[in-house]
C-alpha cells in the first residue's frame, strides 16, 4: 500500500501495456498506482493482458487478478472504462461493443479534452510493419525482450547489492542501437500522420514501451509506455492538460509524483 495520503483525481487516465500473465509484468506498482490515482475516465490502451504468453505457459499469481478486480471496482463506483485491445490480447477484438463487469471493449476512440482537443485512441500494432506482416518476427522479438527483462533482473540485483540504482537494458538499447532508435521514430511519425488524417489533435498509443510526451509537426504524439519496466501512465487534468506520470521513479525516489512547473507547447506536460 502506498504511504501517500490523498488520491490524485483526474479527469482521464490512459494506461497500456501492462501485461498481466507475464514475470515481466510489475502488477505490484500498477496496483499501487491505482491505488493513488482514480480517474472518470480510463482506457486501457491495449496488450492488458498477454494472451502470447499465456498460450505457451500459464502464470497468473495473485498480484495480477488484484489489478483486474481493482479495475473492476472502480468500474463498479463509477469509472467508465474502455478496453482498446492490442496484438498481445488480441483475442478480446472479437467482443469489439462488448461489456465485461462494466468494461467495455473498443477497437479505437476519439477522446475529448476538457479544452476541446481531440485524441486519436489506439493501441499502435497496426502501424507496426512487423507485427502486421511477419509475425514470426514479432514472436522472436517477443522472445528475446522477456529474455533481456530476465538478464536485466540479475544485472540489477548485482547492482544494488554495490549501491547503484536501477538501470534497464531494454530502455538502453532502445535509445543507443540504431535500428531501433529508427524505428520508434517511425512509429512516432506514423501515429502522427494518422491523427492529421483523422483531423484531430493528437494521439494517444502505447505498444512499443516508449513512453513520451511530444509535438510531431502540430500534433500531439502521447505514448503512456508501459508496466514491465517504466511503471508509466498518461492524465489528463480537469483543464485539459496532459501529464506523463514515470511512477516506477517517483515510487523509487520515495515522493509523491507532481506536475512541472510549466506546460510544454502543445498543452501537455510531464511529471517526473
Amino acid at each position: 500500500m502506498s504511504d501517500h495520503d490523498e488520491t490524485r483525481r483526474f479527469r482521464a487516465l490512459f494506461i497500456s501495456d501492462v501485461h498481466l500473465g507475464t514475470k515481466g509484468c510489475q502488477a505490484d506498482l500498477l496496483l499501487d498506482f491505482l491505488r493513488d490515482h482514480d480517474a472518470d475516465t480510463i482506457y486501457l490502451v491495449g496488450d492488458i493482458v498477454d494472451g502470447w504468453r499465456l498460450k505457451q505457459s500459464w502464470y497468473w499469481p495473485q498480484s495480477h487478478n488484484d489489478v483486474v478486480q481493482k479495475l473492476l471496482r472502480k468500474a463498479r463506483k463509477g469509472a467508465r472504462i474502455l478496453y482498446l485491445p492490442g496484438n498481445h490480447d488480441e483475442f478480446l477484438r472479437s467482443y469489439y461493443g462488448s461489456h465485461f463487469g462494466g468494461i467495455e471493449v473498443v477497437e479505437t476512440a476519439i477522446h475529448e479534452a476538457a479544452d476541446g482537443k481531440r485524441y486519436l485512441v489506439i493501441h499502435g500494432d497496426f502501424f507496426d510493419v512487423v507485427v502486421r506482416h511477419a509475425r514470426w518476427l514479432a514472436l522472436l522479438g517477443d522472445w528475446a525482450y522477456e529474455t533481456a527483462l530476465m538478464v536485466n533482473t540479475h544485472v540489477n540485483h548485482v547492482r544494488r547489492r554495490l549501491g547503484f540504482p536501477y538501470w534497464s537494458l531494454s530502455a538502453w538499447a532502445k535509445l543507443k542501437v540504431k535500428n531501433a532508435v529508427n524505428f520508434i521514430g517511425q512509429f512516432e511519425e506514423t501515429l502522427s500522420a494518422e491523427a492529421r488524417k483523422q483531423e484531430v489533435d493528437g494521439v494517444i498509443c502505447g505498444h512499443i514501451h516508449h513512453a513520451v510526451i511530444r509535438d510531431m509537426g502540430g500534433v500531439a504524439y502521447v505514448n503512456t509506455g508501459d508496466w514491465v519496466e517504466s511503471c508509466t501512465a498518461v492524465a489528463e487534468n480537469y483543464d485539459g492538460r496532459l501529464e506523463l506520470i514515470r511512477w516506477a521513479d517517483a515510487v523509487r525516489a520515495g515522493r509523491q509524483v507532481s506536475p512541472s512547473a510549466e506546460p510544454a507547447s502543445v498543452g501537455v506536460r510531464a511529471a517526473a
